[in-house]
C-alpha cells in the first residue's frame, strides 16, 4: 500500500530519531511530531501492519528495510523542497522547514525531481543535511559536533542541526552557516563558551548553542 502523508511523516521522523536512539520510543516520537501520546500507538500499529516498522518489546520501534526506503524518499522530498523554497521562492533558511512540513504532503516523485532539476540537483539542504538521491542512497557525511574539538582546530561548518527559527536567525547573524570556514580561538573551562573565527569575524558562542553546529575539521589543528 502507498503510505499516506501522515505515515510518511512518521517514517521520516523515526529515521531521524534512530540516528540518536536505534530504537525509538513513543514518547520521543510524540514530542518530535507534536502530537498527543495516544495518537502515536495507533499510527505505529498501522505502520507495523503495512510492514514499515517492527516493535521491539519494552523499547519502542525501528524501521524495517521497507520503512527505511520510504523514510528516505520522504526526507529527499522534504530537503529538496527546502532548497526550492530558499533558492527559487526566496524564503530564508529559518522559514524553509516549517513551509516544507506544510507543503510536503502534496509532493510526489515527479514534482520532487523537477524541483531538483530547477535547483541544480542539490546534495545538501539549506541547513547542510545530506539529501538522498533518487534511489534512496544518502551521500556519506564525515563530520562531528563542534563541541568535540579544542583550541586550534579549524575547518568548515557542515550542518546546523536545529529547526528552531530563532536559533537559525541567530546563527545566521553570527555567520555560523554551512560552508563557512572556522577556527577555534579559545574555550572557557567547565563547558563554558567558545571563541571562534567564523569567516572573517570573531564570535563567542555558548556550549548549548554549539550542540547544533557540526563541522568538517581540517586534518590537523593549527599551530
Amino acid at each position: 500500500m502507498e503510505p499516506s502523508a501522515t505515515m510518511r511523516e512518521y517514517l521520516a521522523e523515526i529515521y531521524r530519531l534512530q540516528e540518536y536512539e536505534p530504537t525509538v520510543s513513543t514518547t520521543s516520537l510524540a514530542e518530535r511530531l507534536n502530537v498527543s501520546a495516544p495518537a502515536v500507538p495507533r499510527m505505529l500499529k498501522r505502520l507495523k501492519s503495512a510492514g514499515y516498522v517492527k516493535h521491539v518489546p519494552y523499547q519502542g520501534v525501528e524501521l524495517t528495510p521497507r520503512g527505511q526506503a520510504e523514510a528516505l524518499r520522504e526526507i529527499r522530498r522534504h530537503r529538496i523542497l527546502e532548497v526550492f523554497l530558499v533558492q527559487v521562492m526566496g524564503f530564508t533558511w529559518d522559514e524553509s522547514h516549517e513551509h516544507s512540513e506544510n507543503l510536503g504532503g502534496g509532493l510526489n516523485d515527479a514534482l520532487t525531481q523537477r524541483m531538483a532539476e530547477m535547483t541544480g540537483y542539490p546534495t545538501r539542504c539549506p541547513h547542510g543535511e545530506p539529501i538522498p538521491d533518487a534511489e534512496g542512497n544518502l551521500p556519506p557525511v564525515y563530520d562531528l559536533c563542534l563541541l568535540n574539538l579544542g583550541v586550534g582546530h579549524r575547518g568548515e561548518i557542515s550542518r546546523v542541526r536545529t529547526h528552531e527559527p530563532e536559533r537559525l536567525r541567530y546563527f545566521a547573524e553570527l555567520g555560523l552557516v554551512p560552508g563557512t570556514p572556522f577556527e577555534i580561538l579559545g574555550r572557557a573551562p567547565f563547558n563554558g563558551p567558545m571563541r571562534l573565527r567564523a569567516g572573517r569575524e570573531e564570535v563567542v558562542v555558548g556550549a548549548e548553542l554549539l550542540k547544533s553546529v557540526w563541522v568538517t575539521p581540517a586534518e590537523n589543528p593549527a599551530g
